[in-house]
């Protein structure tokens, strides 16, 4: 008995020591990932003198200048219209997406049809197309809905998501065929199946395809540099842009736009993590 303890002991010492140095090395990712945003939070309570001073101090003094600026009635940019613009382009596109990403994948998934594949194909093939291609023909049809400068030019134009469709359609795909059977016995018909039967077996997909457009939309720069023109009309993206002077840059006025628009994606991502996981995690197991 001792000597079967004794060989074992190696190999489970072995072990301690790879489990060691994975969660070491876990430790060392997570410092880099959140090392620029404590930076980044440090730097909101600091002068625009301490921000510059080298060598560069890590305790801020404690003043909160940066956020009285950024919320400051009257004061040189609407950086609360930005972030009430952002989410409200942000939420609406999120929502558009699945409304219209949902019932395509649902077919795609479920619905015997000829042609099922190539239209799958066809819609997969689409995520080649560099979305700088699409930049002029999008602006054109906002252009001509007479969308310009307001937020339905940013909401509706990229709410055609082949993302969505995919992740949704991998989903649906891998659910029981007898849920439906089920379902259709007890006298539900096609819609009724599909937003009382299928919809909520995929809360995860449905919450992970949120997540992922709404930091789409919400991280989106270039787009609506395009199409929002007024400083009340900006999203928060472009609009911080705008916080850097030509010739000056008040860095701990810019870190507090940034912490203030990093607040609602980690609140969202706090809440759908678990989510998110899963549907990502079920979604890639069916081709």
């Amino acid at each position: 008995m001792t000597d079967v303890a004794v060989e074992q002991a190696p190999g489970s010492s072995d072990r301690r020591a790879r489990r060691v140095l994975g969660f070491g090395l876990l430790v060392l990712l997570t410092l880099a990932y959140l090392a620029p945003l404590a930076w980044m939070a440090l730097t909101t309570f600091k002068t625009t003198a301490e921000a510059t001073t080298w060598p560069l101090t890590l305790i801020p003094s404690g003043t909160t200048e940066a956020y009285g600026e950024l919320t400051r009635p009257g004061g040189g940019q609407p950086v609360l219209r930005w972030f009430l613009n952002s989410m409200l382009s942000a939420t609406a596109n999120a929502i558009v997406v699945v409304a219209t990403a949902a019932p395509a994948a649902y077919a795609l998934a479920r619905l015997p049809f000829r042609g099922r594949r190539i239209v799958f194909a066809l819609i997969i093939g689409t995520l080649f197309i560099p979305p700088i291609i699409l930049l002029m023909p999008n602006f054109m049809i906002v252009e001509g809905l007479g969308w310009l400068n307001s937020l339905p030019a940013v909401i509706f134009p990229l709410a055609a998501s082949a993302t969505g469709v995919f992740l949704l359609r991998q989903f649906f795909s891998d659910l029981p065929n007898e849920l439906e059977e089920a379902a259709r016995i007890d006298g539900a018909n096609r819609f009724q199946t599909f937003w009382r039967v299928i919809l909520p077996l995929s809360r995860p997909a449905l919450a992970t395809l949120v997540v992922l457009s709404f930091l789409g939309n919400w991280n989106d720069f270039l787009w609506p540099v395009y199409v929002l023109f007024t400083p009340e009309a900006l999203t928060l993206p472009p609009g911080l842009s705008q916080l850097q002077g030509a010739y000056t840059t008040d860095y701990p006025v810019i870190m507090a736009g940034g912490v203030l628009a990093s607040i609602p994606v980690i609140i969202l991502f706090t809440f759908a993590q678990r989510y998110v996981i899963e549907g990502v995690a079920r979604s890639g197991i069916k081709g």
